[in-house]
């Protein structure tokens, strides 16, 4: 039998804003078919609003419409389809926005990140099974990243579901299937930061601010902290930057190298802007890393003099999803998270309702909040 319940589904993009007036995300009620092999029925506790989701709706990631949008969450299960022996009803888990097969080759090489059918089902708009177990009027809606958070229920692949122990609230808990994976991640993961070296955040919404964090929980000596918002700066301190420059700021760039004797060893860019990543490869020293884990509109590009990768020895790298292991380091962080040393409940700007879902994202995209988060 399928299951009647509300979510939010985008019908065309882009959309034009506000979205408060144009209402791009419609609540309406959707069919969910019962989970199929190795799939999951979730009950939604948490859901972030992320970048992610707003490039979808503003058309910087194009995907296929109608849409149910939402791949930061938290949830309980609910039911298990047939073969999914390792959960039961009412386990917690927190999801991850790309399925692992566990098969492919990077997968078999620890890459989940790039697991090769988990991200062709996310392109597609299906779950990992190729499968889609939406419908709205009669209509196939796709998954989005495989998760489809923004709504009471979801079904997902048990591939894209880590199992959480219960004393963690959901809410915060939501927050480590996007923005505490790929921040973190990216810091200790992608760019292995050792204690005492200087990290530079540039772009702090709740990617940038949990690779601060991730930053501050390694040991990194300096750790200056870049953004367009002074209240995003004052947030960067509290939480532990040694540093902070307003990046419209003309002379930011030259103030920072002089701040940091030349440049820090990596430059991490979280804006997903190419702006944003000039800034940090301006701002990596010679011999540093620059890295980017902001998704920017695929239409753009950085023109790079190779001189100075040869010359200076620099390294330019991706991190896509924290270049994570999501059943290694969801928990790894969880733990970091009881002992205090990852404080993600700060990033947290507050709570909404689904219905509060457009108005959450004209925030957004003005960039007045971190992170919030839809709570079911």
């Amino acid at each position: 039998m399928s299951l009647s319940v509300r979510a939010a589904i985008l019908h065309h993009a882009p959309v034009a804003r506000p979205y408060a007036e144009t209402r791009p995300l419609r609540i309406e009620t959707i069919e969910l078919d019962p989970p199929g092999p190795d799939e999951v029925l979730v009950k939604i506790a948490g859901a972030g609003l992320c970048h992610s989701d707003l490039s979808v709706i503003n058309g910087d990631r194009i995907r296929p419409v109608p849409v149910a949008l939402g791949h930061e969450a938290s949830g309980i299960v609910e039911e298990t389809g047939p073969g999914v022996t390792d959960l039961r009803r009412g386990d917690h888990v927190v999801m991850s926005f790309v399925p692992t097969c566990g098969c492919c080759a990077p997968c078999r090489e620890g890459r989940g990140a790039l697991c090769e059918p988990g991200n062709a089902a996310n392109g597609r708009g299906t779950l990992l099974s190729g499968a889609k177990r939406i419908h709205c009027d009669g209509v196939e809606v796709s998954h989005h990243s495989g998760v489809s958070a923004f709504g009471e229920y979801a079904v997902i692949s048990r591939r894209s579901i880590v199992k959480i122990e219960s004393d963690i609230p959901l809410v915060e808990a939501a927050l480590f299937g996007c923005a505490v994976m790929t921040g973190v991640g990216a810091v200790v993961n992608t760019c292995r930061v050792q204690m005492g070296q200087s990290v530079a955040v540039v772009g702090l919404g709740g990617v940038g601010l949990s690779a601060l964090i991730g930053a501050v929980a390694s040991g990194a000596g300096r750790i200056v902290a870049v953004d367009l918002s002074e209240d995003k700066l004052r947030v960067a301190r509290e939480l532990g930057a040694t540093d902070a420059f307003l990046a419209s700021d003309p002379d930011a760039v030259a103030a920072i190298r002089d701040a940091t004797d030349g440049g820090v060893d990596y430059a991490l860019e979280m804006a997903g802007s190419v702006k944003a990543f000039d800034t940090a490869y301006r701002i990596t020293r010679r011999g540093g890393t620059t890295a980017t884990a902001g998704l920017a509109n695929p239409n753009h590009s950085f023109t790079l003099p190779p001189v100075g990768l040869v010359g200076e020895e620099r390294v330019v790298r991706g991190s896509y999803m924290g270049s994570c292991v999501p059943a290694r380091d969801i928990p790894r962080y969880i733990a970091m998270y009881r002992q205090g040393r990852l404080p993600v409940n700060k990033l947290m700007t507050g709570t909404l309702t689904l219905d509060q879902i457009n108005e959450g994202f004209d925030r957004l995209d003005r960039g007045e909040a971190i992170r919030q988060v839809i709570a079911m």
